[in-house]
């Protein structure tokens, strides 16, 4: 039984490939329970890991399940914050078919995703992109993004601007125009797709900043204390979600205007099953905010692990 590395999965797959996975995907059967969630004190930093299992099942193809440790704590260490193995089994016979690092499937699905979303959300001319983040999955967004929309500047914003510097450089024979910013706001007021994928518990991206036409991209809060904008982001916004069911509830970034009432759940149009179904429209005009919110759904992961397989 093979094992996929994560430099043979960046040998494999490629974004427009796997977006159209996943836009096929999203319109599909999949039998996906709830995913388990176990939250655990690390006791060498202090900090909360979480344990992540999440299956899915197509039947009579392949069925898969991740487990996955999300460690905040390996960011002081130069280490992954995400650790795992993903299984694929036969749907039929139950047999292993094979094993693959799950930092690189969540990586490169994530990412998938929310160009996914973005095909729907963002303005087709959209030509700036702000990166906010410099961890492990920034560089896989800002190639799905690239393969998906018109992007000729891409602006870098992290905490660790030489970590900033080495991620603009990576893509400075990509682009047109590269550049780190040190002033959030104003790579804020001037991008047209703003990518968020850090860790925060407070909010990075306030809606004061936000200027008409914009698409906000929010990935890193997957606890509901965790959130990236603040309550005036989410109100100026049309809010789509990967997940109608889990978002809501897993992010901050919802979960906390939700029960402050800053929003209701009618504020939410819709997620990637409804937007990839046609059964709700994307964005209305060229000047409206739109905001796509993800937490992650084991069906992409499915869906990426059998595209590899497909592609070898």
């Amino acid at each position: 039984m093979k094992f996929y590395t994560d430099a043979d999965i960046s040998q494999i797959l490629d974004f427009p490939s796997l977006i159209e996975a996943l836009r096929v995907g999203f319109t599909d059967e999949f039998l996906v329970p709830q995913r388990m969630h176990i939250d655990y004190r690390n006791h060498q930093d202090g900090i909360e890991n979480t344990l992540l299992l999440m299956p899915a099942v197509k039947e009579s193809d392949v069925s898969g399940v991740k487990l996955v440790n999300v460690a905040p704590g390996n960011q002081t260490q130069g280490i992954p914050t995400i650790q795992g193995i993903y299984y694929l089994f036969d749907s039929i016979t139950g047999q292993p078919v094979a094993t693959f690092d799950a930092k690189a499937i969540t990586n490169w699905r994530t990412a998938a995703a929310s160009a996914l979303a973005a095909s729907y959300l963002a303005n087709p001319d959209a030509h700036t992109l702000l990166m906010v983040g410099t961890g492990s999955l920034a560089p896989y967004l800002i190639e799905a993004h690239l393969s998906n929309s018109p992007i000729d500047e891409l602006v870098v914003f992290g905490r660790n601007s030489q970590k900033a510097e080495v991620m603009a450089q990576e893509f400075s024979e990509r682009v047109a125009k590269v550049r780190v910013e040190i002033d959030l706001k104003h790579a804020v007021t001037q991008a047209d797709i703003i990518s968020v994928a850090t860790l925060s518990s407070d909010p990075l991206i306030f809606g004061k900043w936000l200027r008409p036409g914009q698409h906000l991209d929010l990935v890193g809060s997957f606890k509901p204390d965790m959130r990236e904008a603040d309550d005036e982001v989410v109100r100026r916004s049309a809010i789509y979600v990967d997940i109608n069911q889990t978002a809501p509830v897993e992010s901050g970034d919802l979960a906390i205007p939700l029960a402050t009432g800053a929003i209701s759940h009618d504020d939410i149009r819709g997620d990637l099953f409804q937007l990839c179904r046609q059964q709700v429209k994307g964005r209305n005009s060229p000047h409206e905010i739109t905001l796509f919110k993800s937490v992650g759904h084991a069906l992409e992961d499915l869906v990426a692990a059998k595209l590899i397989m497909q592609k070898t």
